[in-house]
């Protein structure tokens, strides 16, 4: 039977490079793949996958949390890849560890594992639980060189705990940190946003 893998890292570790990077392996071998991503996901349109790196290509699923896969689409593929797991439902999960058994095609996903207060998200949890392979793909603190395993969140270029658990944005938004920096980055968010902001004065009348 094929393989559900997850490959997770912190933002920044060229996850979607990677993916991109298989798709265009198999696919320089004359193999097929199949490219998924979620409805949530629409930084760059609502079919584009792209790389910070500037690389780019069309998704052929763009998939909801209600999404009934049907394994004849994925017929003769050699690969399903998935860009932003962790924003699938369970559910959506589910139905590609199957699709690893009904269609005999490994499933390739790829996403961050935890938000930016630490916790699972849903479709990496379920990740977590039933694939194959889970496999890390690694990068550096963006304040020191410990491995980033948390994503801090940024709002107006300083660390925040305002906010859904489930927003999406790039390098103006979330920053790879290690446990230290991320600790210290939760704590001055907890400063900032226990500050109300300022009134701005009214002008008095002449």
């Amino acid at each position: 039977m094929a393989k559900l893998y997850f490959r997770y890292g912190a933002v920044g570790s060229a996850k979607t490079l990677n993916l991109l990077a298989v798709a265009h392996n198999y696919e320089r071998q004359g193999k097929k793949v199949f490219v998924v991503k979620p409805a949530l996901d629409t930084r760059d349109g609502p079919r584009r996958i792209r790389s910070r790196a500037g690389l780019h290509r069309q998704a052929d699923l763009v998939m909801g949390p209600d999404a009934v896969l049907d394994p004849a689409r994925f017929r003769g593929m050699d690969a399903v890849l998935v860009d932003e797991a962790q924003f699938l439902s369970a559910a959506a999960v589910e139905q590609l560890r199957e699709l690893t058994r009904t269609s005999g095609v490994p499933v390739i996903c790829y996403g961050l594992r935890t938000d930016f207060r630490g916790h699972l998200f849903e479709g990496a949890k379920r990740l977590m639980e039933l694939a194959d392979s889970i496999e890390e793909v690694k990068t550096t603190c963006a304040s020191c060189n410990r491995k980033a395993i948390f994503n801090l969140r940024l709002v107006d270029g300083k660390p925040s705990t305002a906010g859904p658990s489930i927003q999406v944005g790039g390098d103006e938004s979330y920053r790879p940190v290690c446990y230290v920096h991320w600790l210290a980055g939760l704590e001055e968010a907890i400063r900032v946003d226990a500050i109300p902001p300022r009134k701005p004065r009214r002008k008095r009348a002449p």
